[in-house]
């Protein structure tokens, strides 16, 4: 049985209404998906509340999946994008704010340590000024660690056009870290 089967079948199962495929499909899913909402809110709790959503929304409407070859998970991601716009918009602002880095408390050398949050704002910053295409792209192969063709079909574009929207994304961020050096 190849992979797609297997996750056709378990579809089939969550539609039935079985609690275990529920359960596998979220085993399987949630690290990734709070994630992609922690990296994008950068506080913990609503990265669970709003990963709970989105699992909950799975529940509600998985009768209306169709599965066509393409991973539940990027079903899961679109509902968690459009679940992180709403929380934008009810916030009144659009920001990315990636995950911050959790350093251990023995040992902390005060200037590395200012110099990583220097780091840290002028990425922000960058990230912030890429199209939501090309900020997702970098997300998912730099920071969930995707490969090309996994990105692709998570976020429903041709490989080529990932491979395209991070060259740009990389690009544009050299530039704007580069415009940013040069102003501090």
């Amino acid at each position: 049985m190849t992979n797609q089967d297997a996750e056709q079948l378990l579809v089939e199962r969550a539609k039935n209404s079985d609690p275990a495929a529920f359960t596998e499909i979220y085993d399987q899913c949630q690290p990734a998906i709070y994630r992609y909402i922690y990296y994008r809110v950068d506080d913990t709790a609503i990265a669970e509340d709003l990963t709970a959503e989105v699992f909950v929304r799975l529940v509600e409407r998985i009768d209306r999946f169709n599965y066509r070859g393409q991973p539940v998970l990027a079903w899961l991601y679109t509902i968690a994008h459009n679940l992180l716009t709403d929380h934008y918009r009810r916030a009144g602002r659009v920001t990315f704010t990636p995950v911050d880095e959790k350093l251990p408390a023995d040992d902390i050398d005060l200037e590395h340590l200012a110099e990583l949050g220097l780091l840290k704002q002028q990425l922000d910053r960058g990230l912030q000024q890429l199209t939501e295409d090309q900020r997702q792209v970098i997300v998912l192969k730099f920071i969930e660690e995707f490969s090309n063709a996994e990105a692709a079909k998570l976020i429903n574009k041709p490989i080529g056009a990932v491979k395209s929207l991070q060259h740009r994304g990389l690009a544009a961020l050299h530039r704007i870290l580069k415009k940013d050096e040069r102003n501090v």
